[in-house]
């Protein structure tokens, strides 16, 4: 095998490549990466079994030759290695050659390295995934979903259905909903040219936040195969496969309540200053609590610690309706939820001191979330 490249092409596909390497798999050889150059370009495979990422460099592109092949084939070279070499080569212009079996020359500029790579043939092969069930999401509205979701995954084993996100098709509309028992986020959407089938399948939210680093910043199309055991993103230039999380996700459904005896709406931002701020003074245990009470069309957001002191402000809401409420809750769920509104003027809808709450856009109902409350009065 031997080619010459641009090392910024190169180095931008290493770094997609990259966030699938682990130092702790079962499997030595997945500590490389899987080079493969032929007539078309060179493609890059990196795995740790759960999620393996394939990215592709043609051999031109807008008519910028990118890669230069004189002679075809492939090699497994050390990942963390090969990416630091390329990352720190002195010139734009690489060489890559492949000698007496598995030797492997990088020259740049005044610059040699000699790697010793591992048999190709010894590397896992690609999932199949057939196309059993199929859609296309816009890369942008992937990245929201993912935002506005995938922090509310359990980060707890011992269920671990409720490590992943919960993707739902049915009669056109896609539903996404994330839960730890304590909190709940859900994003709607109905995307064009849904599958009419239903189906669902539960994404490991380690895969989703993987996947986010990777997406672009843009609208072009992210195509999603699901298969069995496996889904897989395809984007112009990657290939994203991930296993997906078996077992049968809770019915959740059942915990959004359907009506409110307290409605709140203020603004998302000032809301999340005060509560960060309170946030604060608040023990530094698991809950971290703060206080919320309703009076006179103001929201008293308050927290006590006995080592520490006690924080107590006022924020104005744009309307309350209903009954008067205190209400005790943790201070990260609460930030969580309302980053993912993103600062927009939100409405709060309550059921009681004891019972859960949620969280939605005053002007999106695409965004939902739910925080249970913790008992102190």
């Amino acid at each position: 095998m031997k080619f010459e490249i641009v090392r910024d092409e190169l180095l931008d596909a290493l770094n997609d490549v990259m966030k699938a390497i682990s130092s702790k798999v079962a499997i030595p050889i997945l500590t490389g990466i899987k080079i493969e150059v032929n007539e078309n370009g060179m493609s890059m495979t990196g795995s740790d079994s759960d999620i393996t990422i394939r990215t592709f460099i043609p051999v031109e592109r807008d008519g910028k030759e990118l890669i230069k092949i004189s002679e075809q084939g492939s090699i497994v070279l050390q990942a963390r290695v090969f990416s630091e070499i390329i990352r720190k080569l002195p010139t734009n212009e690489v060489k890559i050659n492949v000698t007496d079996g598995l030797l492997t020359l990088i020259h740049s500029g005044k610059s040699e390295f000699k790697l010793i790579g591992s048999n190709p043939d010894e590397y896992p092969i690609l999932p199949e995934v057939k196309d059993e069930h199929s859609f296309s999401l816009p890369a942008d509205l992937m990245k929201s979903i993912i935002r506005e979701t995938v922090f509310a995954v359990s980060q707890q084993e011992t269920r671990p259905i409720l490590t992943g996100v919960h993707w739902t098709v049915e009669e056109g509309k896609l539903s996404c909903v994330a839960t730890d028992s304590h909190r709940l986020a859900r994003k709607l959407a109905s995307p064009e040219n849904m599958p009419t089938i239903p189906f669902s399948f539960v994404i490991p939210g380690k895969s989703l936040q993987e996947l986010n680093k990777i997406l672009p910043d843009s609208d072009s199309p992210v195509k999603i195969i699901i298969a069995e055991q496996q889904v897989l993103f395809k984007t112009d230039h990657v290939l994203f496969y991930s296993r997906l999380l078996e077992g049968n996700y809770p019915d959740t459904s059942r915990l959004i309540p359907t009506e409110s005896k307290t409605s709140v709406t203020v603004n998302g931002r000032a809301l999340l200053q005060s509560i960060d701020r309170a946030s604060l003074l608040a023990k530094e245990d698991r809950n971290n609590i703060v206080r919320f009470s309703t009076e006179d069309k103001m929201i008293e957001i308050s927290s006590n610690s006995p080592e520490i002191g006690k924080v107590e402000e006022l924020v104005e809401a744009i309307q309350i309706t209903g009954e008067e409420l205190k209400i005790s809750f943790s201070a990260k769920y609460m930030m969580d939820a309302l980053r993912a509104i993103d600062g927009q003027d939100i409405e709060i809808q309550f059921t009681g001191a004891m019972r859960p709450f949620i969280l939605k856009s005053a002007d999106d109902d695409s965004i939902l979330q739910l925080i249970l409350p913790v008992r102190t009065y």
